[in-house]
């Protein structure tokens, strides 16, 4: 069965960029510990969601448009769904579709897409939240980091009280990962 994962890092103030929208506070820190973690939670991703800033950031940080390989590196051939209501620069050779509106019919595309395997809700907030509201995010994997940011892009913009179960809880270098179960 075809799980829907929020697969993300976050302060531990609850936002995932900071004030300016900015990841290099994330970047900054040491990803010992980690080995392998990553690798292992994409080899299961059959096709990818994220918000059009996740894309943009990526866009604007990393020279993706010039070197398309590194988007190739990063996700494999996983066709990825970028959401967003303005026209964005494509990544030559890459399967990345650009969608606006509800989430549900694209998430039955998005599924049909990754056959046995799961989807991955890179980012943001803003997506995430709009497949809880759905009832479609099954799980929260959540990367939490030894930084306070004090205000930013929150983890997920909505109220989701009585919703998560904690299922695992694991130290991964300075990091600590949790995994919340998201009920109907």
């Amino acid at each position: 069965m075809t799980i829907t994962r929020y697969f993300t890092a976050m302060s531990l103030d609850g936002y995932l960029a900071d004030a300016a929208g900015s990841l290099e506070w994330l970047l900054a820190l040491p990803d010992e510990g980690q080995e392998g973690a990553f690798g292992s939670f994409l080899d299961g991703v059959g096709a990818i969601a994220m918000g059009a800033t996740t894309y943009e950031w990526v866009l604007g940080h990393e020279p993706v448009l010039e070197r398309p390989e590194l988007w190739h590196d990063w996700y494999g051939d996983r066709p990825t769904w970028v959401f967003t209501h303005r026209e964005l620069p494509s990544i030559p050779g890459a399967d990345v579709r650009f969608v606006s509106g509800d989430v549900v019919p694209v998430q039955r595309e998005m599924t049909a897409a990754a056959g046995e395997r799961d989807l991955w809700l890179v980012g943001g907030g803003e997506l995430a939240g709009a497949f809880a509201d759905a009832g479609l995010l099954d799980e929260l994997v959540l990367s939490v980091a030894p930084v306070l940011l004090d205000g930013g892009a929150p983890l997920l913009p909505r109220r989701l009280e009585g919703r998560l179960r904690l299922t695992a809880a694991r130290v991964a270098g300075v990091f600590a990962e949790l995994r919340y179960a998201v009920e109907p």
